[in-house]
């Protein structure tokens, strides 16, 4: 078994970002309160509390890649979320293909009996959940933290 790591998870959105918490694949991801964002930037102070208080050892973002494979708009703002993670913490910064994962937190929400409301009830930690899970079942992901080239 792989040694744990305490690892935040993050399903960045321009105006809430979800979060989740894991050390091992054997357990099932903790969903932490989600914070808000304006227009992608969050209350830096917010997740420094979180990365002292979950011992942070690394971050895991979900960039989420257009339906044919290329990089859109969000995903670069969650590639650069990403790189300022781990440029503030000094800590490594992993990135997820989450395509899907919010549809998937969509399913996971109503299946556990919960409203279609999403505004008021958000599935970004469930998102984040699911981020930080495939991140443990997918060890490709673990490679993955270079930026984007930029195309042009």
């Amino acid at each position: 078994m792989a040694e744990p790591i305490n690892l935040l998870g993050f399903d960045f959105g321009s105006k809430r970002i979800g979060i989740a918490f894991a050390s091992q694949a054997s357990t099932e991801p903790v969903i932490l309160q989600a914070i808000s964002a304006r227009d992608g930037i969050p209350d830096w102070e917010q997740i420094n509390k979180l990365v002292k208080e979950w011992q942070t050892q690394a971050f895991v973002v979900g960039i989420p890649y257009n339906m044919d494979g290329s990089v859109g708009e969000m995903a670069h703002r969650a590639r650069k979320f990403a790189n300022r993670l781990s440029n503030r913490f000094a800590l490594p910064s992993y990135v997820v293909d989450e395509r899907l994962s919010t549809y998937a937190a969509k399913q996971v929400h109503l299946s556990q009996g919960g409203s279609s409301n999403w505004k008021k009830h958000g599935v970004d930690g469930i998102a984040a959940q699911l981020i930080l899970q495939s991140w443990f079942v997918e060890p490709e992901h673990r490679l993955a933290s270079q930026p984007f080239k930029e195309q042009g």
